[in-house]
């Protein structure tokens, strides 16, 4: 389940965004700053290119706090510049290839970069991090954030289809790389 949905903002908070108060602005990226690093960690696995993105989606938020019309929860406003922005890095013709099924060795250097990341712990994220970077985003959408399949499918600007097809392979290479490491165990 999503953090996001945890954070409470009260409406005198974001009026006061809203109207240009520094103290509501820095209140608001207290609030909001580790969830949205922790969801762009799990899309983008460089810590650099995260933290960059991080500074990306807050100053986004912060010009155009007033342009939120209170539909839906706010955090889930940010939620969604967050995951757009993300993308769009990962769709950036330097990442392209990333993206793609096939693998030309891109996808090992990443996979490398957060398997040694110390700031990655535990089995859910040493296993995002061994799948190709369209599948771990989709996966991290999906399984944690919530997002349907028709959403995920136009985030990605592809069919609902490719997206539970995308899932998928994901599950199952992440269960044969499972049981290939519980026989390396056993022999």
């Amino acid at each position: 389940m999503s953090i996001f949905l945890d954070i409470p903002l009260t409406d005198d908070v974001l009026e006061r965004a809203r109207a240009g108060d520094a103290a509501a602005h820095e209140y608001i990226y207290t609030a909001l700053s580790k969830p949205v690093y922790t969801l762009i960690r799990r899309l983008v696995v460089r810590p650099a290119v995260a933290e960059e993105l991080l500074q990306d989606v807050f100053v986004e938020i912060l010009r155009n706090v007033r342009t939120y019309n209170g539909t839906g929860s706010f955090a889930g406003w940010v939620r969604s510049i967050a995951v757009t922005k993300a993308l769009m890095h990962l769709r950036s013709p330097w990442h392209r290839r990333l993206l793609s099924a096939a693998s030309d060795g891109l996808d090992h250097y990443e996979n490398a970069t957060a398997a040694n990341d110390e700031t990655w712990s535990g089995d859910l994220e040493r296993a995002l991090s061994l799948l190709p970077a369209m599948s771990r985003s989709i996966v991290w959408l999906h399984d944690v954030e919530g997002y349907t399949h028709a959403e995920i499918a136009r985030l990605f600007d592809r069919t609902t289809s490719f997206s539970k097809s995308q899932l998928a392979r994901a599950h199952e290479q992440r269960l044969r790389e499972a049981r290939q490491a519980l026989q390396q165990q056993l022999n």
